[in-house]
């Protein structure tokens, strides 16, 4: 299978951002009077914020809102740095770009932050489209973000980004690569092929029980799939 297009998140699938996130989501916590070890907050990475902090330490809307503004005043300055690419994925965008894939981003992230961090690590050259949430919270569900990735990446290819379901984009031409079951789940709502990879964040069994199309367990194995088939 040779994919025309494909769709990437960011946190977890082209880069690691465990020490950024995790320091920044103990930094807000402690706001509330809340101690937290970075270990136990992991299942942040992934899920649009605000929701992490009310689904996991009960906060309101109001305390959610807050402590995303907490967070991102550490995050916005040192935590997007606080970042690596996963070994061997600049080499595999090169070799993606070169045999003519058009690749997106599709992030839960704010745009401002992913822009930052593919600038910062030298990423942004192989992605035609690159698509994050709003800072006011708009655009923050995964199949939102894939939505607007595939309206303007259709925009790119034939000049029309109106409706997504023009047939431009399918499973045997586009593909989600994504790290967890919101990617998965995104992906499947706009009928694409679902590409999961284990090395990031998801919980046992998460990409499974999702009903990823693959399952792949480093980046080599990724490029395989994208490129080989």
């Amino acid at each position: 299978m040779m994919f025309k297009y494909a769709l990437f998140d960011l946190d977890g699938t082209l880069t690691d951002p465990r020490e950024g996130i995790t320091r920044s989501v103990c930094h807000a916590l402690k706001a509330f009077g809340i101690e937290e070890e970075e270990d136990k907050v992991v299942s942040f990475i992934g899920p649009p914020l605000r929701d992490s902090f009310m689904n996991l330490y009960g906060f309101s809307p109001e305390q959610a809102e807050e402590a995303v503004r907490v967070y991102r005043q550490r995050f916005s300055t040192v935590g997007l740095y606080e970042n690596l690419p996963y070994e061997g994925m600049k080499e595999l965008l090169e070799k993606c770009q070169r045999q003519g894939m058009r690749l997106a981003v599709a992030s839960s992230k704010p745009q401002v932050f992913v822009e930052k961090i593919l600038d910062h690590f030298q990423l942004r050259e192989y992605f035609d489209v690159v698509v994050g949430s709003e800072l006011d919270g708009t655009r923050e569900k995964k199949d939102e973000v894939v939505e607007e990735a595939l309206r303007q990446l259709e925009e790119l290819v034939s000049g029309r980004g109106q409706t997504i379901l023009s047939q431009i984009f399918n499973r045997s031409n586009c593909c989600m690569v994504g790290d967890r079951k919101y990617d998965v789940e995104g992906g499947k709502r706009f009928y694409l092929y679902t590409l999961a990879v284990a090395y990031g964040y998801a919980e046992e069994g998460e990409l499974e029980q999702a009903g990823a199309d693959r399952i792949v367990n480093s980046v080599s194995e990724l490029e395989k799939a994208l490129l080989k088939g």
